[in-house]
């Protein structure tokens, strides 16, 4: 069996709905199971409902609904013939969503009810999906994500419950497959122990299909997305970029952290543990081969196969006489970073300094206090983090040379080689991100 997810923007058409159905269709041998994102666009009409809603809005909230149910029909009803049950189909979740929008919760309930609103979007995309193959003489059957994926309680940012949700798609979907039958479900989405309907997160769609290949041991799990696979580079910012053949689940994972806009970087978890291959693949190119990601990466004549990246970042420099041959001092200062839940990034030390990147500054100010009563701080805003990653960068001389020899007109803030030596990390200012990101692609692939 294989797994085979399809982002929102492999669905955003009813030509394209009918393209996966051909794609799912060409691989009904391997017993697929299929793992849907929303319609592309419909996860941010139902993000804009829900803000327009909690202003006090609710007509407005309720227009943006009734937009999205035209849309949504204008997409699928030329890829599905019976457009009564389509029609039914959108008709019931709209009054669903007419409910839960009218509602005005309290604080403590915010995240629950927004969770309630985003299900829609998968629940509607794997229903439409399930019809779509059937046009195309597929033996498909709907199950209900929230059925099998069994989560705890932290609404927009759920975890599962594995062993709970391994079983269950082990009885459900595993079996279902094995009487050669194409289970349709929704990624992102699952269902609070008590019953209540919850989200992995944005981008947890992929999360989804990693953890659906393993709870029932699929051979293989294919990301299906509007790329050729995993990009020396975004080929927005470098257009010749070329994809990558093979990584390593820990390239993959570096990538995906450090902001690789393919994968969600929860991804690789459950497949690492299981030793599931990964493939990413492009569903308008599906004759394109696309990366396969695997437990042991293979040789490459190069030190570096991608370049990520991270904007929104703050660095934040921490100085102290009390870091002079002591000790415990970052133990401290770690520590009101972790009281507060917020990551560190990039780490860069001196014997009276630290500097640290952070992604989210929500709770800068506070952590800035407390810092402040050990130390001097400052933070700076408006900074990215440029990643290049890649197995052999441990065993090979003369990285940083190139590197460096690319970047002379760029400004260096930061440097750090991660701990698995194969990361080299570079914090520059986000006005000269494209600039390095070119340079560097430029002198790292330029053969």
């Amino acid at each position: 069996m294989i797994v085979m997810k399809f982002g929102g923007s492999s669905l955003g058409t009813g030509a394209a709905l009918t393209r996966v159905a051909d794609i799912v269709s060409a691989r009904v041998s391997r017993r697929p199971v299929v793992v849907v994102s929303a319609i592309g666009g419909t996860t941010d009409r139902l993000v804009a409902a829900i803000e327009t809603a909690a202003k006090g809005r609710v007509e407005a909230a309720l227009d943006l609904i009734g937009d999205l149910v035209t849309e949504l029909r204008r997409v699928a009803a030329p890829a599905v013939e019976d457009t009564d049950a389509l029609d039914s189909l959108l008709a019931e979740h709209a009054e669903a969503l007419t409910g839960l929008l009218g509602e005005v919760p309290g604080p403590t309930h915010r995240g629950e009810r927004t969770d309630a609103v985003l299900s829609h979007g998968e629940r509607i995309s794997s229903m439409v999906v399930t019809w779509v193959l059937r046009v195309r003489g597929v033996d498909a059957v709907h199950i209900d994500a929230r059925d099998v994926v069994v989560t705890d309680d932290r609404f927009t940012e759920a975890a599962p419950r594995l062993s709970t949700t391994y079983a269950r798609l082990s009885r459900r979907v595993r079996s279902v497959g094995a009487e050669g039958r194409v289970v349709v479900l929704g990624g992102f989405i699952g269902r609070s122990t008590d019953g209540r309907s919850t989200t992995l997160g944005r981008g947890g769609s992929d999360y989804s299909a990693s953890i659906v290949g393993a709870g029932i041991g699929a051979e293989e799990i294919q990301i299906w997305t509007d790329v050729d696979g995993i990009m020396t580079a975004d080929p927005s910012v470098v257009s010749t970029a070329k994809p990558i053949e093979h990584l390593s689940f820990a390239e993959a994972s570096e990538l995906a952290y450090f902001g690789a806009r393919v994968l969600h970087p929860s991804t690789m978890l459950p497949a690492i543990e299981h030793g599931i291959p990964v493939r990413v693949l492009n569903s308008t190119r599906p004759d394109v081969r696309g990366t396969l990601i695997e437990a042991d990466g293979r040789l490459s004549p190069r030190p570096i196969k991608s370049i990520a990246y991270k904007e929104g970042i703050t660095v934040v420099d921490i100085r102290s006489t009390r870091m002079l041959m002591a000790h415990g001092f970052l133990a401290e200062a770690f520590a009101i970073f972790d009281r507060h839940r917020t990551a560190v990034d990039v780490v860069s030390t001196s014997e009276v300094g630290v500097s640290l990147t952070i992604d989210c500054d929500e709770r800068l100010d506070e952590i800035t206090e407390e810092l402040a009563s050990i130390a001097e701080v400052s933070h700076a805003g408006g900074q990215a983090i440029v990643c290049l990653v890649g197995d052999a960068i441990r065993d090979t001389p003369g990285v940083a040379a190139v590197v460096f020899g690319a970047l002379q007109a760029v400004n260096v803030r930061m440097v750090s080689q991660g701990s698995s030596r194969m990361n080299l990390s570079l914090v520059i200012g986000e006005h000269d991100l494209s600039e390095a990101i070119g340079a560097l692609h430029a002198a790292l692939f330029a053969d």
